[in-house]
């Protein structure tokens, strides 16, 4: 399963977000560095509004939502490319994700100390940027030594990794991420080889207080770390993780109700669980019947024999067709059967490449 790494300076709110995203108590919250060593793990569910009306189309006993894993790690102080603080472990445990959430505090309350003594987020963004780009500067003059050995010897992919290198290693010594260098589809693939921690996706988290997350338009914080997104083409997500985290002990309709007083029409932790599910280049087909309503989690671009292959492997070994009707069109018309009526059920075959909501029924022969 893909991870997404919650990071963040100590102080920002990551474990309060993480239990809130969880919808679980298990992260100690605390208001001293370091209160997170070992990274926190949990499985979260993918909201998807789709699942609940094909229960009710399908009178369904059971519906399992997609899901997505976060990995809420220890807090990064200045100097952890260097080992300072749990630098190393911290490093470590972001190598192992696929994408990043950067927590970045946009609210003023002394009761809570800055690791910094100050709320700056385009300070904090930029530690942490710094410090990753250092971790992989070292990297990246690790492998240029064992690259200009092997290119000397006349080994031409050498050679093209040296290339890359070389467009690399500038933007990291200016402390900027790897991300920001523009490479072509062949030079990515070369760079993946490097396993740089700067290169994963990342969202940045703007943790608010309640006020802001009504309106934004007077937080500065706020509108500092968009402009700085905006740079990267990344994404900002507002979220106040403590009124998230008093959010998870309410029911469905006692949490929509509070979200309409505070003139919110969806929660944050909904936002967020979305956006990294689609950072990590992932998407969802649907299956339905009365048994069971599921969303499978499957890559953009998979084609259908390997969406098959995610509810069972005998039926990708067999798959003979799959018989789609999109998820607008089958609550358009109220039934599968009634869409089949009306020629919106499409038979394709190998070769076909999945859409999100694709509402499928595979036909194979073991």
């Amino acid at each position: 399963m893909l991870q997404a790494g919650i990071v963040g300076l100590p102080n920002v709110g990551k474990s309060t977000l993480f239990n809130a995203l969880t919808a679980a108590e298990d992260a100690l919250a605390a208001n001293y560095p370091f209160a997170t060593i070992e990274p926190n793990v949990g499985v979260v569910a993918v909201p998807d509004e789709r699942l609940a009306v094909l229960e009710k189309l399908n009178k369904a006993q059971k519906v399992v939502p997609a899901t997505v894993e976060f990995v809420d790690i220890a807090g990064l102080v200045r100097g952890a490319s260097k080992g300072e603080g749990l630098g190393n472990q911290f490093l470590a445990n972001i190598r192992e994700t696929d994408a990043v959430i950067q927590v970045v505090r946009c609210f003023e309350d002394e009761n809570i100390v800055h690791v910094e003594g100050s709320v700056n987020p385009i300070r904090d963004i930029e530690t942490i940027q710094i410090e990753l780009a250092l971790a992989d500067l070292a990297s990246v003059e690790k492998r240029r030594d064992k690259a200009q050995k092997a290119a000397r010897a006349g080994d031409k992919e050498a050679k093209a990794e040296i290339e890359v290198l070389d467009k690399l290693q500038p933007v990291l010594e200016e402390g900027r991420p790897a991300r920001a260098v523009e490479l072509s589809k062949e030079e990515q693939l070369i760079a993946k080889r490097f396993f740089l921690l700067s290169t994963k996706p990342t969202i940045y988290a703007a943790n608010v207080d309640e006020e802001t997350l009504m309106d934004a338009s007077n937080n500065a914080h706020v509108q500092a770390v968009r402009d700085h997104a905006a740079t990267e083409n990344a994404e900002v997500v507002l979220i106040c993780a403590k009124l998230e985290s008093e959010l998870v002990a309410l029911d469905e309709t006692e949490r929509a109700e509070f979200l309409a007083d505070l003139g919110v029409t969806s929660s944050g932790v909904d936002k967020l669980i979305k956006s990294a599910y689609r950072m990590l280049g992932l998407m969802s087909f649907l299956t339905a019947g009365e048994k069971e309503v599921r969303a499978w989690t499957i890559p953009i671009g998979t084609k259908a024999p390997q969406a098959a292959g995610e509810i069972h492997s005998d039926i990708e070994r067999g798959f003979i067709r799959a018989e789609i009707v999109s998820y607008d069109d089958l609550v358009a018309c109220g039934s599968r059967k009634a869409a089949s009526e009306k020629g919106l059920a499409r038979l394709e075959g190998k070769e076909y490449v999945m859409k999100d909501g694709d509402v499928v029924d595979f036909r194979f022969n073991v």
